[in-house]
């Protein structure tokens, strides 16, 4: 099998990695999109805890420089999905029951943090058509139960709120903690799938706490999103 890095403006494809197409647009960097390759195999535990990722493999089978692969890693570090120790290398991280209890206590006051700037920022209906737009894909998901498309959905509601936060370092912070979120939710999938509704009516009442600015409701509900997420994710460690 051929492994090769293929560059056609404006899109990078990194062809048959392990089965895999991936298609890229820029103006991602190369480490980036190696990042992110990896990142989707670890969220959908296709690499394992404790698995080691070898950078001379990854270099040789995507045919790209060893440089790119170390910057690739250090991103994925820097999003908590790999641990680089001396001697030993890098290798995925463990999920423990822990560690999902502590992010997702950090996480729910990231959002809260957001619900609050959207809360404080909106000004005319128009402006929370990105929130509704969302509201009615849920929706749409929840009918044909779609749960990892209603996952991918739900990341969408912080993206939404950025520019009503307008804080680099906010959402620096949200994004490079997400990828932990999404794999935690990913393991707990079946269970999610399961409560869909009540995550449902959970956004319904934060959309009508944020445009009535009851900041002490967005608080209530993004508290309770937390710790429901967090619960199921536990229940599926308990579990595995």
């Amino acid at each position: 099998m051929t492994l090769y890095v293929r560059y056609t403006a404006p899109l990078v494809q990194i062809e048959e990695f392990e089965g895999t197409t991936m298609t890229f647009k820029a103006p991602d960097s190369l480490a980036e999109q190696i990042a992110h390759h990896l990142a989707e195999r670890i969220i959908r535990g296709e690499m394992k805890p404790g698995e080691r990722i070898q950078e001379q493999k990854v270099t040789l089978a995507l045919n790209v420089s060893r440089g790119s692969v170390r910057e690739a890693l250090l991103i994925l570090e820097r999003r908590h999905l790999i641990a680089i120790l001396p001697r030993r290398g890098a290798h995925v991280t463990e999920l423990t029951a822990h560690k999902v209890q502590s992010l997702c206590t950090l996480m729910s006051e990231l959002y809260i943090l957001l619900g609050n700037a959207v809360a404080s920022g909106w000004q005319v209906q128009a402006d929370m058509a990105p929130f509704l737009q969302i509201q009615q894909r849920l929706t749409a998901s929840y009918e044909r139960q779609d749960i990892r498309t209603f996952v991918d959905d739900s990341f969408s509601v912080m993206r939404a709120a950025y520019p009503f936060a307008n804080n680099p370092y906010l959402q620096e912070t949200v994004e490079n903690l997400q990828p932990a979120m999404s794999r935690a939710y990913f393991l707990a999938l079946d269970q999610r799938k399961a409560s869909m509704s009540e995550f449902l009516e959970l956004f319904e009442r934060l959309l009508a706490a944020v445009l009535a600015r009851d900041f002490a409701q967005i608080r209530v509900v993004l508290t309770a999103y937390a710790q429901r997420s967090c619960d199921l994710v536990v229940s599926a460690l308990t579990v595995a």
